[in-house]
């Protein structure tokens, strides 16, 4: 199963369609942004998505309310579980000070930088930032779950 991951997009609604087209064209399964999204505005970019997508909130969303009403429910308070081809999954926002519970692979975001690490059997990724407003670079990722391979893509 390939998925596609994506954070801190802080209403870059360019960079947000960007990301959005490339999963599509790269028919990733399913999507799954770790907060940032910022203002509710923003996910309407989501919907054109063909696949199905879940979110958490991250420390820059303010009106928290309306992006879960927004995404139907798909946004949640993190961390979040869930199991994708067998594979554990937590989504988190900031994960530092996280007492991990176990999981195969831990999402986050937070920190605009793009990481890749394995720690204990668990494999760490945070895609960077979509928005590329710090760093000036927008990156998302994909990840394919059966090899666990993850590549972080510059869009």
């Amino acid at each position: 199963m390939k998925i596609g991951l994506l954070s801190d997009t802080h209403d870059n609604l360019p960079k947000i369609a960007k990301a959005v087209e490339f999963f599509n064209k790269n028919r990733v399964e399913f999507v799954i942004h770790a907060g940032d999204f910022v203002a509710p505005f923003s996910i309407l970019s989501f919907e054109k998505l063909n696949c199905e997508w879940i979110g958490v909130l991250g420390n820059n969303d303010g009106e928290k309310e309306g992006l879960i009403k927004k995404s139907k429910n798909r946004i949640k308070q993190g961390p979040i579980s869930l199991v994708l081809d067998n594979k554990k999954l937590i989504v988190i926002h900031d994960i530092e000070n996280y007492d991990n519970e176990h999981a195969d692979i831990i999402i986050f975001g937070h920190t605009h930088k793009p990481e890749v690490k394995k720690i204990g059997g668990r494999l760490l990724i945070n895609p960077g930032e979509a928005s590329g407003w710090l760093s000036g670079k927008a990156t998302i990722a994909v990840v394919e779950l059966d090899s666990l391979d993850v590549n972080i893509i510059e869009i």
